[in-house]
């Protein structure tokens, strides 16, 4: 999910070439031999996400006071085009329904994954964020992308984003954040499918990765973040 063949694999060799040079020092579980080939050892869940707070070190922006959907109605409604505006990003929500909630209900209904010639793999999402075991196979060197299904109520949710993180034994080897945009409280879930990837591929590409990924908005309020483990093969998992 998010993984960059070029990145994923430009930030293996920055690892690689790192624990040559620091072989007694090495912070994530795999080592490199003398003949160049990885020792695996198993990461602790815990040494996968240690590095969260130093990789994600946003910006506190000073926000103003927050408006319900029929204050912003309201305000500046002499200005036709800009109600018209107002109106078509608000959509058909009931502004009386909602008129004194002031908190976005956001939810994530479902993940899937698209690859060519594939049946779509959907993934659950417990009600913990946090998926037990192997979340998911991936083929190396194969094209996907990911699809959200993602339910607004009660006000719009301003600048929604993705934000995913990737790891190879403790070691941080891809990060992404994609800016979703702006939705508006309606009764069906919005669609969004991602660009195009391709999973990166060779000896060293595949194996056990582990991931965060979150959904935040402008105000830095997440309203989903799932901690799991997923792999890269040299094939298709058997059914």
């Amino acid at each position: 999910m998010g993984f960059d063949e070029e990145k994923g694999a430009e930030a293996q060799n920055v690892a690689s070439e790192a624990t040559k040079k620091q072989p007694t020092t090495s912070a994530g579980p795999e080592d490199v031999s003398d003949s160049g080939e990885w020792l695996s050892r198993q990461p602790s869940e815990a040494s996968c996400y240690a590095t969260e707070e130093e990789e994600e070190e946003e910006r506190q922006i000073q926000l103003g006071p927050k408006w319900s959907i029929k204050q912003h109605l309201e305000k500046d409604k002499d200005d036709e085009s800009l109600r018209r505006w107002k109106e078509q990003l608000i959509g058909s929500v009931d502004v009386n329904a909602v008129a004194e909630t002031q908190e976005p209900d956001v939810k994530i209904l479902s993940l899937t994954i698209l690859s060519p010639g594939r049946p779509d793999l959907v993934l659950p999402i417990p009600e913990s964020g946090n998926p037990k075991g192997l979340w998911f196979t991936l083929k190396e060197g194969s094209h996907y992308c990911l699809r959200f299904s993602i339910k607004v109520g009660n006000d719009i949710v301003c600048g929604l984003k993705y934000t995913n993180t990737i790891w190879k034994t403790g070691i941080k080897v891809d990060s992404s954040k994609v800016m979703l945009g702006t939705f508006s409280p309606q009764v069906e879930p919005y669609v969004h499918e991602m660009p195009e990837e391709t999973t990166p591929s060779g000896y060293f590409a595949r194996g056990s990765y582990s991931a965060r990924t979150k959904f935040v908005d402008d105000d830095n309020k997440c309203y989903l973040e799932i901690n799991y483990t997923f792999d890269i093969q040299k094939d298709w998992p058997s059914k």
